[in-house]
């Protein structure tokens, strides 16, 4: 190269130069920041442009909740462990009724939650009318705390059992109460995954077309994505595009949330031999704050990847911490436990150097807590890290639905 010539910049320092000026970056870009791109810069530039669309002082979290009405399933994902498909008669397997729910609502208003986030597996058996009747009855009894009900799949089965197209099914919804949608049965929006993974599901337009709807009749949603099995880079770039260009045309997404594949008691585990870790995880979280550039809210996944790795997030481009999850059984069948308080998730924000400030649903601030220098005013409610105790606090059940006993469980509970 003739030392005259001008230097043709690097991909990074394209990518530098794009974001800074606020230009969208390409599918080629998208894909070097998930092989590529520096991973400390790449965290960097993602934060900058985080504090730029958000308040640099806080991050937010919401006290939510996240039961399930049945694990009845007839979609067999191979990375489920949660599910029992029906006529197994498997001893474990339930399905709540309405008051069912609502004794799950109760639980959820007396612990404090604001939000619970209600899902359950496609059981066929039940029947249409129970759908809007537990949005409706949980508006009348508890009208401050938000139904965030339904992942895309079971508004599809909703529709198979009524014989209603989507459209009129989340009409119906929005009739009854229900104003958010969350985000689950996304995993990868490419066709090759989800036939691989999910192929029940049906391919990324199933996903998408719930969304779109659900936007048009006046829903807010979330957008999620499960990676580290079987995907590619260039397919979590696809999944970024499907998500980006949906949310040029509706602007109903709140978030973006990803996490990692868990492989524990699921299917294909044993054809999964790696897991996503911690460096893979805030590459993927700074490479969406980049790439998404019409979602106001990248959330961190202290439940799914960890509390340690959830805090470094706070500086890769996520602005919230996500929720408190009093309540959650999915993750958990895949041996997967992690539970936190809301002093917990508190003292977690502040130790990453923000203040707290507890939101909605839809990301209304509802309260902002001391920030950073807050250790210097000690909570009245002192946090409790979960495993560094010797055995859980009062507010969590001593047993999980679905543990079995251990012998010394056992033998103490016959003295």
């Amino acid at each position: 190269m003739n030392p005259r010539e001008p230097r043709v910049p690097d991909v990074w320092s394209t990518i530098e130069d794009k974001v800074r000026r606020a230009e969208r970056l390409t599918n080629a870009e998208g894909i070097h920041l998930l092989t590529k791109a520096p991973l400390l810069e790449l965290g960097a530039l993602a934060h900058e442009v985080r504090v730029r669309r958000n308040d640099p002082r806080l991050v937010t979290y919401v006290l939510d909740t996240n039961p399930n009405y049945t694990n009845v399933c007839t979609v067999d994902c191979h990375f489920c462990a949660f599910c029992r498909k029906p006529g197994t008669n498997a001893p474990d397997a339930y399905t709540h009724d309405v008051e069912g729910v609502m004794r799950m609502m109760e639980a959820a208003d007396r612990i404090g939650a604001t939000t619970v986030l209600l899902q359950g597996g496609l059981n066929p058996a039940i029947p249409w009318e129970f759908y809007p009747a537990i949005v409706r009855e949980s508006r009348r009894r508890w009208p401050h705390i938000t139904p965030h009900f339904f992942s895309a799949p079971e508004i599809h089965q909703m529709a198979a059992v009524s014989g209603l197209a989507v459209r009129d099914v989340l009409e119906a919804l929005y009739e009854a109460g229900q104003r958010t949608l969350p985000g689950g049965g996304a995993e990868i929006l490419a066709e090759r995954v989800r036939r691989r993974v999910s192929v029940k599901k049906g391919g990324p337009g199933t996903w998408l077309d719930v969304h779109r709807e659900a936007h048009r009749v006046g829903m807010r949603s979330t957008a999620t994505m499960m990676y580290g099995h079987v995907e590619t880079d260039a397919e979590v770039v696809e999944h970024f595009d499907h998500i980006r260009e949906l949310q040029d045309e509706t602007h109903g997404f709140t978030a973006f949330v990803p996490w990692s594949y868990k492989r524990g008691n699921t299917p294909m585990a044993s054809r999964i031999p790696h897991m996503a870790g911690a460096s893979r995880y805030l590459r993927v979280l700074a490479a969406s704050r980049l790439y998404l550039d019409n979602f106001d809210h990248i959330q961190a996944s202290w439940f799914g990847e960890g509390r340690k790795t959830g805090q470094i997030a706070l500086h890769f481009g996520a602005d919230d911490f996500g929720g408190t999850l009093f309540e959650e059984y999915v993750h958990l069948a895949t041996g997967h436990l992690s539970k936190v308080t809301q002093p917990e998730i508190e003292t977690l924000i502040r130790e990453a150097g923000f203040a707290p400030a507890q939101r909605t649903t839809l990301y209304e601030i509802l309260r902002v807590s001391e920030g950073p220098s807050a250790p210097e005013h000690p909570h009245a409610d002192p946090p409790l890290f979960v495993e560094n105790l010797p055995e859980l606090p009062a507010e969590y059940p001593a047993r999980l639905e679905g543990e079995e006993r251990s012998g010394a469980e056992e033998s103490r509970r016959s003295e």
